[in-house]
Protein backbone atom coordinates (compact mmCIF):
# COMPACT_ATOMS: atom_id res chain seq x y z
CA UNK A 1 0.00 0.00 0.00
CA UNK A 2 3.17 2.06 0.74
CA UNK A 3 3.78 2.87 -3.20
CA UNK A 4 0.22 3.32 -3.99
CA UNK A 5 -0.22 5.44 -1.17
CA UNK A 6 2.93 7.66 -2.37
CA UNK A 7 1.36 7.71 -5.89
CA UNK A 8 -1.79 9.49 -4.48
CA UNK A 9 -0.15 12.22 -2.60
CA UNK A 10 2.17 12.96 -5.59
CA UNK A 11 -0.40 12.91 -8.06
CA UNK A 12 -2.58 15.18 -5.82
CA UNK A 13 -0.07 17.57 -4.20
CA UNK A 14 -0.92 20.48 -5.67
CA UNK A 15 -4.64 19.79 -5.30
CA UNK A 16 -7.28 21.94 -2.69
CA UNK A 17 -8.57 18.75 -1.04
CA UNK A 18 -9.08 18.92 2.49
CA UNK A 19 -6.33 17.68 5.16
CA UNK A 20 -8.71 14.58 6.29
CA UNK A 21 -9.66 13.43 2.89
CA UNK A 22 -6.12 13.64 1.52
CA UNK A 23 -5.30 11.77 5.11
CA UNK A 24 -8.07 8.98 3.97
CA UNK A 25 -6.53 9.03 0.59
CA UNK A 26 -3.19 8.07 1.96
CA UNK A 27 -4.59 5.44 4.20
CA UNK A 28 -6.44 3.73 1.57
CA UNK A 29 -4.00 4.16 -1.16
CA UNK A 30 -6.94 5.36 -3.67
CA UNK A 31 -9.20 8.18 -4.35
CA UNK A 32 -11.70 8.78 -1.99
CA UNK A 33 -15.17 7.72 -4.25
CA UNK A 34 -18.53 9.86 -4.55
CA UNK A 35 -20.27 7.52 -1.97
CA UNK A 36 -17.41 7.70 0.70
CA UNK A 37 -18.12 11.91 0.62
CA UNK A 38 -21.08 10.95 1.14
CA UNK A 39 -20.87 9.31 4.12
CA UNK A 40 -18.46 12.02 5.17
CA UNK A 41 -20.95 14.86 4.61
CA UNK A 42 -23.62 12.77 6.46
CA UNK A 43 -21.33 11.76 9.61
CA UNK A 44 -19.89 14.98 10.08
CA UNK A 45 -22.62 17.28 9.68
CA UNK A 46 -24.34 15.32 11.87
CA UNK A 47 -21.88 14.94 15.09
CA UNK A 48 -21.47 18.90 14.43
CA UNK A 49 -25.02 19.94 14.63
CA UNK A 50 -25.95 17.08 17.51
CA UNK A 51 -23.36 19.56 19.05
CA UNK A 52 -25.00 22.68 18.70
CA UNK A 53 -28.19 21.11 20.21
CA UNK A 54 -26.14 19.80 22.91
CA UNK A 55 -24.65 23.37 24.07
CA UNK A 56 -28.33 24.35 23.85
CA UNK A 57 -29.80 21.50 25.69
CA UNK A 58 -27.97 22.36 28.90
CA UNK A 59 -29.39 25.84 30.16
CA UNK A 60 -32.71 23.76 30.69
CA UNK A 61 -31.00 21.28 32.94
CA UNK A 62 -29.66 23.90 34.90
CA UNK A 63 -32.49 26.11 35.36
CA UNK A 64 -33.63 23.51 38.31
CA UNK A 65 -30.77 24.29 39.93
CA UNK A 66 -29.69 28.21 39.26
CA UNK A 67 -33.78 28.53 40.54
CA UNK A 68 -34.62 25.78 42.84
CA UNK A 69 -37.37 27.18 43.97
CA UNK A 70 -38.66 30.68 43.05
CA UNK A 71 -41.76 29.11 41.85
CA UNK A 72 -43.56 27.33 44.76
CA UNK A 73 -46.86 27.54 42.99
CA UNK A 74 -45.69 26.12 39.30
CA UNK A 75 -47.35 23.13 38.17
CA UNK A 76 -49.47 22.74 41.34
CA UNK A 77 -52.53 24.63 40.49
CA UNK A 78 -53.67 21.65 38.41
CA UNK A 79 -52.73 19.11 41.55
CA UNK A 80 -54.00 20.77 44.60
CA UNK A 81 -53.33 17.64 47.10
CA UNK A 82 -49.46 18.20 46.30
CA UNK A 83 -48.95 21.16 47.38
CA UNK A 84 -47.57 19.92 51.13
CA UNK A 85 -45.28 17.36 49.04
CA UNK A 86 -43.46 20.75 47.62
CA UNK A 87 -42.08 22.06 50.80
CA UNK A 88 -40.43 19.31 51.68
CA UNK A 89 -38.74 19.41 48.20
CA UNK A 90 -37.47 23.30 48.75
CA UNK A 91 -36.07 22.75 51.48
CA UNK A 92 -33.70 19.58 49.80
CA UNK A 93 -33.05 21.06 46.12
CA UNK A 94 -30.81 23.81 47.35
CA UNK A 95 -30.51 27.71 47.76
CA UNK A 96 -29.87 28.86 43.79
CA UNK A 97 -27.98 30.93 42.07
CA UNK A 98 -27.99 34.43 42.28
CA UNK A 99 -29.66 36.40 40.43
CA UNK A 100 -31.65 33.23 39.55
CA UNK A 101 -32.75 32.16 42.75
CA UNK A 102 -35.55 35.42 43.72
CA UNK A 103 -38.84 35.35 43.24
CA UNK A 104 -38.53 36.72 39.93
CA UNK A 105 -35.76 34.21 39.12
CA UNK A 106 -38.19 31.97 36.57
CA UNK A 107 -38.85 35.31 34.32
CA UNK A 108 -34.92 36.13 34.36
CA UNK A 109 -34.71 32.50 32.89
CA UNK A 110 -36.92 33.30 30.75
CA UNK A 111 -35.26 36.45 29.54
CA UNK A 112 -32.37 34.41 28.84
CA UNK A 113 -33.94 32.15 26.93
CA UNK A 114 -35.89 34.88 24.69
CA UNK A 115 -32.58 36.73 24.04
CA UNK A 116 -30.88 33.47 23.01
CA UNK A 117 -33.30 32.98 20.48
CA UNK A 118 -33.89 36.09 19.47
CA UNK A 119 -30.37 36.56 18.19
CA UNK A 120 -30.31 33.27 16.79
CA UNK A 121 -33.11 34.25 14.87
CA UNK A 122 -32.35 36.93 13.74
CA UNK A 123 -28.45 35.57 12.96
CA UNK A 124 -30.35 33.10 10.82
CA UNK A 125 -31.36 35.58 8.16
CA UNK A 126 -27.78 36.83 8.02
CA UNK A 127 -25.90 33.68 7.99
CA UNK A 128 -28.28 31.96 5.43
CA UNK A 129 -27.54 35.65 3.07
CA UNK A 130 -23.25 34.72 3.71
CA UNK A 131 -23.74 30.78 3.67
CA UNK A 132 -24.62 31.06 0.01
CA UNK A 133 -21.87 33.59 -0.86
CA UNK A 134 -18.95 32.05 1.12
CA UNK A 135 -17.16 28.95 1.90
CA UNK A 136 -19.67 26.86 4.02
CA UNK A 137 -16.85 24.49 5.61
CA UNK A 138 -15.09 28.08 7.63
CA UNK A 139 -18.48 29.88 8.29
CA UNK A 140 -19.39 26.49 10.36
CA UNK A 141 -16.38 25.99 12.17
CA UNK A 142 -16.00 29.66 12.82
CA UNK A 143 -19.96 29.61 14.31
CA UNK A 144 -18.87 25.92 16.27
CA UNK A 145 -15.82 27.47 17.69
CA UNK A 146 -17.45 30.64 18.89
CA UNK A 147 -20.42 28.63 20.19
CA UNK A 148 -17.74 26.36 22.40
CA UNK A 149 -16.42 29.20 23.62
CA UNK A 150 -19.74 31.20 24.52
CA UNK A 151 -21.20 28.45 26.45
CA UNK A 152 -18.11 27.56 28.30
CA UNK A 153 -17.60 31.15 29.58
CA UNK A 154 -21.53 30.80 30.74
CA UNK A 155 -20.03 28.15 32.81
CA UNK A 156 -17.43 29.96 34.15
CA UNK A 157 -19.82 31.94 35.92
CA UNK A 158 -19.76 29.27 38.50
CA UNK A 159 -16.36 29.48 39.45
CA UNK A 160 -16.07 33.33 39.15
CA UNK A 161 -18.89 33.85 41.25
CA UNK A 162 -20.46 35.70 38.84
CA UNK A 163 -24.06 36.78 40.00
CA UNK A 164 -24.75 39.66 37.09
CA UNK A 165 -27.74 38.59 35.42
CA UNK A 166 -26.16 41.38 32.52
CA UNK A 167 -23.02 38.69 31.97
CA UNK A 168 -25.24 36.03 31.47
CA UNK A 169 -27.28 37.76 28.90
CA UNK A 170 -24.41 39.01 26.96
CA UNK A 171 -22.69 35.72 26.71
CA UNK A 172 -26.03 34.04 25.62
CA UNK A 173 -26.94 36.79 23.09
CA UNK A 174 -23.56 36.35 21.45
CA UNK A 175 -23.73 32.42 21.51
CA UNK A 176 -27.18 32.72 19.96
CA UNK A 177 -25.59 34.39 17.44
CA UNK A 178 -23.03 31.84 16.89
CA UNK A 179 -25.52 29.43 16.86
CA UNK A 180 -27.29 30.64 13.62
CA UNK A 181 -24.72 30.08 11.70
CA UNK A 182 -25.10 25.96 12.05
CA UNK A 183 -29.00 25.28 10.54
CA UNK A 184 -28.41 27.03 6.92
CA UNK A 185 -24.41 25.51 6.64
CA UNK A 186 -25.05 22.18 7.06
CA UNK A 187 -28.45 21.69 5.14
CA UNK A 188 -26.76 23.34 2.10
CA UNK A 189 -23.75 21.45 2.10
CA UNK A 190 -26.57 18.26 2.93
CA UNK A 191 -28.21 19.54 -0.13
CA UNK A 192 -24.96 19.75 -2.23
CA UNK A 193 -24.78 15.98 -2.39
CA UNK A 194 -28.04 14.62 -2.23
CA UNK A 195 -30.94 14.68 -4.64
CA UNK A 196 -34.72 14.69 -3.70
CA UNK A 197 -35.20 11.03 -3.94
CA UNK A 198 -35.56 9.40 -0.61
CA UNK A 199 -34.50 13.12 0.72
CA UNK A 200 -37.23 12.63 3.27
CA UNK A 201 -36.04 9.42 4.88
CA UNK A 202 -32.46 10.04 4.62
CA UNK A 203 -32.81 13.74 6.10
CA UNK A 204 -35.24 12.08 8.59
CA UNK A 205 -32.45 9.42 10.06
CA UNK A 206 -29.41 12.25 9.64
CA UNK A 207 -32.18 14.38 11.28
CA UNK A 208 -32.21 12.12 14.51
CA UNK A 209 -29.16 15.05 15.64
CA UNK A 210 -31.26 17.01 17.05
CA UNK A 211 -32.70 15.06 19.37
CA UNK A 212 -29.28 13.03 19.68
CA UNK A 213 -27.88 16.10 20.87
CA UNK A 214 -30.39 17.27 22.97
CA UNK A 215 -30.51 13.63 24.88
CA UNK A 216 -26.42 13.73 24.87
CA UNK A 217 -26.84 17.60 26.33
CA UNK A 218 -29.25 16.02 28.69
CA UNK A 219 -26.98 13.02 30.07
CA UNK A 220 -23.65 15.21 30.18
CA UNK A 221 -25.22 18.57 32.06
CA UNK A 222 -26.89 16.03 34.46
CA UNK A 223 -24.20 14.21 34.87
CA UNK A 224 -22.04 16.94 35.50
CA UNK A 225 -24.26 18.98 38.33
CA UNK A 226 -22.95 16.88 40.73
CA UNK A 227 -19.43 18.40 40.32
CA UNK A 228 -21.06 21.79 39.90
CA UNK A 229 -23.43 23.45 37.49
CA UNK A 230 -20.75 25.30 35.71
CA UNK A 231 -18.94 22.04 34.30
CA UNK A 232 -22.46 21.45 32.61
CA UNK A 233 -21.89 24.25 29.84
CA UNK A 234 -18.12 23.72 30.15
CA UNK A 235 -17.89 20.07 28.73
CA UNK A 236 -20.27 20.51 26.45
CA UNK A 237 -18.56 23.62 25.12
CA UNK A 238 -14.90 21.92 24.86
CA UNK A 239 -16.79 18.83 22.47
CA UNK A 240 -18.06 21.64 20.49
CA UNK A 241 -14.94 23.76 19.42
CA UNK A 242 -13.08 20.12 19.27
CA UNK A 243 -15.57 18.92 16.24
CA UNK A 244 -15.49 22.43 14.92
CA UNK A 245 -12.01 21.93 14.18
CA UNK A 246 -13.09 18.54 12.54
CA UNK A 247 -15.38 19.93 10.31
CA UNK A 248 -12.38 22.51 9.30
CA UNK A 249 -10.28 19.17 8.55
CA UNK A 250 -12.68 16.77 6.26
CA UNK A 251 -15.99 18.59 5.53
CA UNK A 252 -16.06 18.79 1.88
CA UNK A 253 -18.84 21.22 1.15
CA UNK A 254 -19.81 19.82 -2.86
CA UNK A 255 -18.47 17.89 -5.66
CA UNK A 256 -17.25 20.42 -7.14
CA UNK A 257 -14.85 21.96 -4.45
CA UNK A 258 -13.88 18.07 -2.96
CA UNK A 259 -12.65 17.79 -6.56
CA UNK A 260 -14.79 14.47 -6.79
CA UNK A 261 -14.16 12.95 -10.77
CA UNK A 262 -17.26 13.06 -13.13
CA UNK A 263 -17.20 9.27 -13.10
CA UNK A 264 -17.21 9.36 -9.70
CA UNK A 265 -20.73 10.33 -9.41
CA UNK A 266 -22.13 9.83 -12.50
CA UNK A 267 -25.72 7.73 -12.24
CA UNK A 268 -28.70 6.52 -14.07
CA UNK A 269 -30.92 9.72 -15.36
CA UNK A 270 -33.91 10.19 -13.58
CA UNK A 271 -37.15 11.50 -14.78
CA UNK A 272 -39.07 14.71 -13.15
CA UNK A 273 -37.36 16.27 -10.03
CA UNK A 274 -35.69 13.23 -8.67
CA UNK A 275 -32.40 14.41 -10.46
CA UNK A 276 -32.49 18.56 -10.01
CA UNK A 277 -30.06 18.45 -7.42
CA UNK A 278 -27.36 16.05 -8.83
CA UNK A 279 -27.43 18.00 -12.18
CA UNK A 280 -27.98 21.59 -11.11
CA UNK A 281 -25.80 21.80 -7.93
CA UNK A 282 -22.29 20.90 -10.18
CA UNK A 283 -22.64 24.70 -11.70
CA UNK A 284 -20.37 26.92 -10.84
CA UNK A 285 -20.27 30.66 -10.00
CA UNK A 286 -23.70 30.98 -10.17
CA UNK A 287 -25.55 34.27 -8.29
CA UNK A 288 -27.08 33.66 -5.32
CA UNK A 289 -30.76 34.23 -5.10
CA UNK A 290 -31.58 37.37 -2.91
CA UNK A 291 -33.59 36.98 0.03
CA UNK A 292 -36.71 38.67 -1.17
CA UNK A 293 -36.45 36.63 -3.92
CA UNK A 294 -36.14 33.55 -1.61
CA UNK A 295 -39.22 34.27 0.30
CA UNK A 296 -41.26 34.49 -3.84
CA UNK A 297 -40.13 30.74 -4.16
CA UNK A 298 -43.49 28.74 -3.77
CA UNK A 299 -44.28 27.25 -0.51
CA UNK A 300 -41.54 29.07 1.56
CA UNK A 301 -43.59 30.99 3.26
CA UNK A 302 -46.58 28.48 4.55
CA UNK A 303 -44.08 26.42 5.84
CA UNK A 304 -42.20 29.28 7.48
CA UNK A 305 -44.78 30.32 9.02
CA UNK A 306 -46.16 26.94 10.28
CA UNK A 307 -42.49 26.50 11.35
CA UNK A 308 -42.95 29.52 13.63
CA UNK A 309 -45.69 27.55 15.54
CA UNK A 310 -44.59 24.62 15.61
CA UNK A 311 -41.05 25.37 17.00
CA UNK A 312 -42.49 27.50 19.49
CA UNK A 313 -43.86 24.05 21.11
CA UNK A 314 -40.69 21.82 20.50
CA UNK A 315 -38.56 24.90 22.05
CA UNK A 316 -40.97 25.18 25.18
CA UNK A 317 -40.43 21.51 25.45
CA UNK A 318 -36.27 21.76 24.90
CA UNK A 319 -36.14 24.71 27.83
CA UNK A 320 -38.64 24.02 30.09
CA UNK A 321 -39.37 20.29 29.94
CA UNK A 322 -36.83 19.46 32.71
CA UNK A 323 -37.66 21.82 35.19
CA UNK A 324 -41.78 21.35 34.28
CA UNK A 325 -40.75 17.57 35.11
CA UNK A 326 -38.76 18.69 38.50
CA UNK A 327 -41.71 20.89 39.56
CA UNK A 328 -44.77 18.64 38.88
CA UNK A 329 -45.61 15.50 41.37
CA UNK A 330 -45.67 11.79 39.85
CA UNK A 331 -47.24 9.74 41.68
CA UNK A 332 -47.12 11.43 44.72
CA UNK A 333 -43.54 12.52 44.33
CA UNK A 334 -40.95 15.08 43.20
CA UNK A 335 -37.79 14.03 40.90
CA UNK A 336 -34.71 15.45 41.15
CA UNK A 337 -32.87 18.09 38.76
CA UNK A 338 -30.58 14.80 37.82
CA UNK A 339 -33.42 12.24 37.14
CA UNK A 340 -35.96 15.21 35.34
CA UNK A 341 -33.30 16.62 33.19
CA UNK A 342 -32.95 12.46 32.14
CA UNK A 343 -36.20 11.57 32.07
CA UNK A 344 -36.82 14.19 29.83
CA UNK A 345 -34.73 12.53 27.20
CA UNK A 346 -37.93 10.78 26.11
CA UNK A 347 -39.23 13.36 24.91
CA UNK A 348 -35.94 13.48 21.80
CA UNK A 349 -36.29 9.88 21.40
CA UNK A 350 -39.75 10.07 20.33
CA UNK A 351 -38.63 13.15 18.71
CA UNK A 352 -35.72 10.38 16.38
CA UNK A 353 -39.13 7.93 15.67
CA UNK A 354 -41.00 11.04 14.69
CA UNK A 355 -38.45 12.45 12.19
CA UNK A 356 -38.12 9.12 10.47
CA UNK A 357 -41.57 8.35 9.96
CA UNK A 358 -42.57 11.60 8.92
CA UNK A 359 -39.75 11.62 6.67
CA UNK A 360 -40.27 8.06 5.58
CA UNK A 361 -44.35 8.85 5.08
CA UNK A 362 -43.76 11.97 3.21
CA UNK A 363 -41.25 10.62 0.36
CA UNK A 364 -43.68 7.46 -0.26
CA UNK A 365 -47.15 9.56 -0.28
CA UNK A 366 -44.83 12.83 -2.31
CA UNK A 367 -46.94 14.62 0.19
CA UNK A 368 -45.02 16.94 2.54
CA UNK A 369 -47.45 19.46 3.58
CA UNK A 370 -50.38 16.48 4.16
CA UNK A 371 -47.40 14.85 6.76
CA UNK A 372 -46.40 17.61 8.26
CA UNK A 373 -50.11 18.72 8.93
CA UNK A 374 -51.13 15.57 9.95
CA UNK A 375 -48.31 15.55 13.01
CA UNK A 376 -49.54 19.14 13.97
CA UNK A 377 -52.50 17.75 15.00
CA UNK A 378 -52.13 14.36 16.04
CA UNK A 379 -49.67 16.98 18.29
CA UNK A 380 -53.08 18.61 20.22
CA UNK A 381 -54.15 15.30 21.55
CA UNK A 382 -50.85 14.42 22.68
CA UNK A 383 -50.21 17.41 24.66
CA UNK A 384 -53.72 17.45 26.22
CA UNK A 385 -53.08 13.66 27.51
CA UNK A 386 -49.64 14.54 28.53
CA UNK A 387 -50.77 17.19 30.83
CA UNK A 388 -53.80 15.21 32.42
CA UNK A 389 -52.90 12.33 33.18
CA UNK A 390 -49.03 12.49 32.97
CA UNK A 391 -48.76 12.56 36.86
CA UNK A 392 -50.59 8.98 37.53
CA UNK A 393 -46.87 7.04 37.41
CA UNK A 394 -43.25 7.47 35.61
CA UNK A 395 -44.48 4.82 33.16
CA UNK A 396 -47.95 6.97 32.06
CA UNK A 397 -45.40 10.03 32.10
CA UNK A 398 -42.67 8.47 29.77
CA UNK A 399 -45.03 7.09 27.33
CA UNK A 400 -46.70 10.09 27.18
CA UNK A 401 -44.04 12.22 26.67
CA UNK A 402 -42.52 9.90 24.26
CA UNK A 403 -45.25 10.52 21.52
CA UNK A 404 -45.31 13.97 22.42
CA UNK A 405 -42.04 13.99 21.02
CA UNK A 406 -43.41 12.11 18.57
CA UNK A 407 -45.57 14.23 16.95
CA UNK A 408 -44.21 17.56 18.18
CA UNK A 409 -40.73 17.09 16.48
CA UNK A 410 -41.91 14.49 13.46
CA UNK A 411 -43.18 17.94 11.64
CA UNK A 412 -40.23 20.24 12.67
CA UNK A 413 -37.75 17.52 11.50
CA UNK A 414 -39.44 17.36 8.24
CA UNK A 415 -39.64 21.08 7.58
CA UNK A 416 -36.13 22.25 8.62
CA UNK A 417 -34.76 19.41 6.29
CA UNK A 418 -36.15 18.05 3.35
CA UNK A 419 -38.61 20.48 2.75
CA UNK A 420 -36.21 23.08 2.96
CA UNK A 421 -34.06 21.54 0.38
CA UNK A 422 -37.05 20.74 -1.81
CA UNK A 423 -37.31 24.44 -1.95
CA UNK A 424 -33.48 25.24 -1.84
CA UNK A 425 -33.59 23.60 -5.39
CA UNK A 426 -37.33 24.51 -6.54
CA UNK A 427 -37.92 24.46 -10.19
CA UNK A 428 -38.64 28.24 -10.25
CA UNK A 429 -34.86 28.97 -9.80
CA UNK A 430 -34.45 27.89 -13.19
CA UNK A 431 -31.19 25.98 -12.11
CA UNK A 432 -29.59 28.40 -9.52
CA UNK A 433 -29.01 25.82 -7.20
CA UNK A 434 -27.44 28.96 -4.73
CA UNK A 435 -30.55 29.17 -2.83
CA UNK A 436 -30.35 26.46 -0.33
CA UNK A 437 -28.81 28.32 2.52
CA UNK A 438 -30.75 31.40 2.00
CA UNK A 439 -34.11 29.30 2.11
CA UNK A 440 -33.36 26.90 4.94
CA UNK A 441 -32.23 30.07 7.19
CA UNK A 442 -36.10 32.10 5.81
CA UNK A 443 -37.82 29.02 7.18
CA UNK A 444 -35.34 28.01 10.07
CA UNK A 445 -35.05 31.54 11.15
CA UNK A 446 -39.08 32.30 11.02
CA UNK A 447 -39.29 29.37 13.25
CA UNK A 448 -36.81 30.28 15.75
CA UNK A 449 -38.70 33.48 16.24
CA UNK A 450 -41.34 31.39 17.55
CA UNK A 451 -39.08 29.21 19.26
CA UNK A 452 -38.19 32.66 20.96
CA UNK A 453 -41.23 33.30 22.02
CA UNK A 454 -42.42 30.09 23.12
CA UNK A 455 -40.18 29.89 26.42
CA UNK A 456 -40.79 33.70 27.18
CA UNK A 457 -44.60 33.20 27.24
CA UNK A 458 -44.18 29.94 29.16
CA UNK A 459 -42.01 32.25 31.64
CA UNK A 460 -44.73 34.55 32.52
CA UNK A 461 -47.77 32.27 32.07
CA UNK A 462 -46.40 29.08 33.73
CA UNK A 463 -45.91 31.82 37.00
CA UNK A 464 -50.09 31.19 37.29
CA UNK A 465 -50.60 27.86 35.78
CA UNK A 466 -49.12 24.83 33.70
CA UNK A 467 -52.71 24.35 31.98
CA UNK A 468 -52.46 27.64 30.51
CA UNK A 469 -49.24 26.94 28.86
CA UNK A 470 -50.56 23.72 27.70
CA UNK A 471 -53.92 25.65 25.85
CA UNK A 472 -50.75 28.09 24.44
CA UNK A 473 -49.13 24.76 23.07
CA UNK A 474 -52.47 23.14 21.50
CA UNK A 475 -53.32 26.26 20.29
CA UNK A 476 -50.31 26.80 18.29
CA UNK A 477 -50.49 23.50 16.79
CA UNK A 478 -53.65 23.80 16.07
CA UNK A 479 -52.13 27.33 14.16
CA UNK A 480 -49.35 25.34 12.56
CA UNK A 481 -51.20 22.76 11.07
CA UNK A 482 -54.15 25.88 9.42
CA UNK A 483 -51.00 27.52 7.85
CA UNK A 484 -50.39 24.47 5.54
CA UNK A 485 -54.16 24.07 4.54
CA UNK A 486 -53.80 25.59 0.86
CA UNK A 487 -50.63 23.00 0.13
CA UNK A 488 -52.53 20.50 1.93
CA UNK A 489 -55.84 21.12 -0.73
CA UNK A 490 -53.24 21.03 -3.43
CA UNK A 491 -51.73 18.01 -2.69
CA UNK A 492 -54.78 15.79 -2.15
CA UNK A 493 -56.38 17.66 -5.54
CA UNK A 494 -52.80 16.01 -7.15
CA UNK A 495 -53.20 12.79 -5.63
CA UNK A 496 -56.83 12.34 -6.73
CA UNK A 497 -55.60 14.21 -10.46
CA UNK A 498 -52.73 11.25 -10.04
CA UNK A 499 -55.52 8.09 -9.52
CA UNK A 500 -57.95 9.10 -12.06
CA UNK A 501 -55.04 9.05 -14.73
CA UNK A 502 -54.16 5.78 -13.50
CA UNK A 503 -57.80 4.23 -13.87
CA UNK A 504 -58.52 6.04 -17.38
CA UNK A 505 -56.69 3.21 -19.49
CA UNK A 506 -58.66 0.50 -17.16
CA UNK A 507 -62.17 2.33 -18.29
CA UNK A 508 -61.19 2.43 -21.76
CA UNK A 509 -60.12 -1.18 -21.96
CA UNK A 510 -64.14 -1.66 -20.37
CA UNK A 511 -65.83 0.27 -22.76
Amino acid sequence: MGSAAAEVLSERGSSNKLVGIRFLEYLKGSSVSFKTHQAIVLIVTFLAYASYHATRKTTSIVKSVLDPQSSSNLGFNFFPSTRNTHSTLSSNIGDGWAPFNGSDGTLLLGQLDVAFLAVYAVGMYFSGHFGDRCNLRIFLTIGMVGTGVFTSLFGLGFWGNIHNFNYYLLVQMIAGLFQSTGWPSVVAVLGNWFGKRKRGLIMGIWNAHTSVGNIAGSLIASAMLGYGWGWSFLLPGLIMSFLGFVVFLILPVSPDLAEVEEDDYTCPKKSGDDDVTESLLRQEKEKAVGFLEAWKIPGVAPFAFCLFFAKLVAYTFLYWLPFYVSHTAIDGKYLSSETSGSLSTLFDVGGVLGGILAGHISDRLNARAITAASFMYCAIPALFFYRTYGHISLLVNGTLMFLTGMFVNGPYALITTAVSADLGTHKSLKGNSRALATVTAIIDGTGSIGAAIGPLLTGYISAKSWTAVFTMLMGSALIAGLFLTKLVVSEVATKIEESRSNRAPECSLDV
